[in-house]
């Protein structure tokens, strides 16, 4: 696609013995929040593992900007993206705005500009009011907020998000989704995993169907249940219908 951001052609990925992303091919346009669901074990992790640098070793290709990337070994390529991960990667004996000074740094905003974006990630998070506590008082949709602001401190073009509202309540849950559609406002770039159908149906451009280490179909939720064979189905039917109903437990 001309407008693309990010293309994905054909990429496999093993754990082991263990295909766990089989020829996986994706288009993310530039602007929109696309969507990854698929059952436990889909591979949906290890994607965009692979997609932030932190899995190297996989087959296929990609490419960023129309410029082939291979993001384990370009600093620059990674630069570019900002990850928020679905393990909180914060440090508790730390305030809020210490937490984001460090990443920060970490992420290469220049010292000049540093204040400036602990001011707008403290913003981003709702923190304004907390930010010299240390996160161990937090409950765990601050957490979730300040883990968020992180991986948008150097305002990459691209943000990576992997399932970045487990466990927070409804209150936190809405300003993730305030502050999402915010950014991308700003013209950010958004891949979403999510394992909550109504979290993706309202945040998500297009979705993205994973099952066994493959994409299965790509579309808006009306286009993907016409795909389906259930026009007019809700994104669960049409998930349930794509993937099967067998329980999936593997970790």
């Amino acid at each position: 696609m001309a407008d693309s951001l990010l293309a994905i052609d054909r990429l496999c990925y093993r754990h082991g013995d263990r295909q766990a992303v089989r020829e996986a091919t994706l288009v993310c346009q530039r602007g929109e929040i696309l969507g990854l669901l698929g059952p436990n074990g889909a591979g949906k992790t290890t994607l965009l593992s692979c997609v932030a640098g932190l899995l190297a070793g996989f087959t296929g290709a990609m490419a960023f900007g129309g410029t082939p990337f291979r993001p384990a070994h370009d600093a620059t390529a990674r630069a570019r993206m900002g990850l928020v991960p679905q393990d909180l990667a914060v440090y508790e004996e730390l305030t809020a705005r210490e937490n984001l000074r460090f990443f920060g740094a970490m992420q290469g905003v220049a010292r000049s500009s540093l204040d400036a974006a602990v001011a707008r990630g403290l913003a981003l998070a709702g923190l304004d009011d907390r930010a010299d506590d240390r996160v161990a008082s937090f409950s765990g949709g601050m957490k979730r907020r300040l883990n968020l602001a992180i991986g948008d401190l150097h305002e990459p073009e691209l943000l990576l998000l992997d399932e970045p509202t487990v466990g927070v309540d409804p209150q936190s849950r809405n300003h993730l989704f305030d502050s999402l559609l915010a950014l991308r406002q700003r013209g950010r770039t958004l891949i979403y995993t999510s394992h909550y159908m109504e979290e993706v149906q309202r945040l998500c451009d297009r979705i993205a169907v994973m099952n066994d280490g493959q994409i299965v179909a790509v579309g808006t939720a009306a286009e993907l249940a016409v795909h389906a064979g259930i026009a007019g189905a809700d994104l669960e039917q049409v998930f349930l219908k794509m993937t099967g109903r067998s329980l999936r437990d593997q970790a």
